[in-house]
């Protein structure tokens, strides 16, 4: 007699226990293609890697561009910033005028803003100002009795749209332009000046 086996219930046992192999089983598995099999290991393998290079170029980009803008946006906050420095140091000299008539005498913008200066100890201008711009450049500057002479270098890395900035009483403030001073490349920008004695 031959020994098919077949299943009833959870035991494997042959025809001799009154199962015929002919009979179909409930317990038999069903086989799926191999096609098929082969499809829903690749959908449960995450990302191909032309989709995970593809994001990559895409991030990439993206932060490119992020930190491009936030570089200029940074470069022209520092220029604003060294010029309001060269605002500040002037509207101190020039109220240090109208009270003595005259401007204080100095050879460097460093002795202007040190703590013995008459600027500082008047209070005409703000302590513990830096004698360097936010570029790390020194400023430079100068003042005689009867006029002064401020500046900053402006942008190294931008030079064009971003050049020196002077300051006199006669023209006020004379600056390289471009987007941070608000107009075209080698025009001038110039604040309304401060005649020596005019009251503010």
């Amino acid at each position: 007699m031959p020994m098919n086996a077949c299943i009833s219930g959870p035991f494997w046992h042959t025809e001799t226990l009154g199962c015929s192999a002919s009979d179909p089983s409930s317990r038999t598995p069903t086989m799926r293609p191999a096609t098929d099999r082969q499809t829903s290991r690749s959908k449960s393998r995450g990302f191909s890697l032309l989709e995970l290079l593809v994001a990559m170029m895409i991030i990439a980009v993206l932060g490119t561009l992020g930190f491009s803008q936030y570089r200029k946006h940074s470069a022209q906050a520092r220029y604003l910033k060294a010029q309001d420095d060269l605002k500040i140091v002037a509207e101190g000299l020039d109220q240090y005028y109208l009270k003595h008539f005259r401007y204080p005498d100095f050879g460097s913008f460093d002795a202007m803003i040190e703590a013995n200066s008459p600027l500082v100890k008047e209070s005409l201008i703000k302590t513990g100002m830096s004698s360097q711009d936010p570029f790390s450049q020194p400023y430079e500057g100068k003042s005689t009795r009867d006029t002064y002479e401020l500046k900053f270098l402006g942008d190294p890395s931008n030079p064009e749209d971003a050049g020196p900035v002077t300051r006199t009483p006669g023209q006020g403030a004379v600056m390289g332009s471009g987007p941070a001073a608000g107009g075209a490349p080698g025009a001038t920008k110039t604040d309304t000046p401060a005649e020596p004695g005019a009251k503010k």
